[in-house]
């Protein structure tokens, strides 16, 4: 059963075992860390969420580290659904016990695009230049009080029984963050990813400085996925990571 926390508010093993799925068999990596799973091909996420949650008895890896190449659709239409979904798959894909993160920006004058489409709101392909640029032409000409916007970050976690089948259900915990402000009129700073040097958090005034001009340690406190992350750390501590 799935429980969803808001930081703003507040049998038998799959035919053909797997060598991703060995890595579930053992207790503790090398280093003498309980290995969990991060569901992301991204260096940089994997690299914030190990200082994010900050903890000392996990060994914190990546699809890449242990092989997978591929990804599940996300064909959700919540940060939610698309969370479990990605925790579901490597979760089943290892029988380990899976982090995964669905975040985004939703704009208010857009009716809350790009939502769930950020990382490819200017296309497939996009790059985070491009989703920039396709964000600030379309609020071309809008007051700073027009252009607010919140980031969103859901965090699930997956934790499969030993020894459950492809089909078995998986159950999971989810936790939410969110960080309100508003769309600057151009980009400033390179800190950051994806739309942070065009997001100005709130407390900052107009033409203030955006998460991209901001010191990593300064934005964890208040950024979206580091809310997150402070829910998800005490769930982890608990079943001993």
């Amino acid at each position: 059963m799935d429980r969803l926390t808001h930081a703003s508010v507040a049998g038998r093993p799959p035919v053909g075992r797997t060598a991703h799925q060995e890595h579930a068999g053992q207790p503790a990596t090398a280093n003498g860390g309980r290995r969990l799973l991060i569901a992301t091909h991204s260096a940089h996420k994997l690299a914030e969420l190990r200082e994010l949650l900050e903890l000392p008895n996990a060994d914190l890896v990546s699809l890449d580290d242990l092989g997978i190449a591929d990804d599940p659709d996300e064909t959700g239409e919540t940060f939610a659904t698309n969370a479990r979904i990605k925790a579901r798959f490597g979760a089943r894909r290892t029988g380990l016990p899976t982090l995964a993160d669905d975040s985004g920006i939703e704009v208010d004058a857009l009716g809350g695009a790009p939502g769930v489409r950020t990382r490819r709101y200017a296309g497939p392909n996009a790059t985070d230049l491009d989703n920039n640029a396709k964000l600030l032409d379309a609020l071309r000409g809008l007051p700073p009080e027009r252009r607010g916007a919140r980031y969103v970050c859901v965090l699930a976690l997956a934790l499969p029984h030993p020894g459950a089948g492809p089909r078995d259900a998986v159950p999971m915990r989810l936790v939410r963050g969110t960080t309100r402000g508003r769309i600057a009129t151009e980009p400033r700073g390179t800190g950051g990813f994806g739309y942070d040097p065009i997001f100005e958090p709130e407390g900052e005034p107009p033409g203030g400085r955006t998460f991209g001009q901001w010191a990593a340690a300064e934005k964890h406190r208040i950024s979206h996925r580091g809310r997150a992350a402070r829910r998800m750390t005490p769930i982890l501590r608990e079943l001993g990571f």
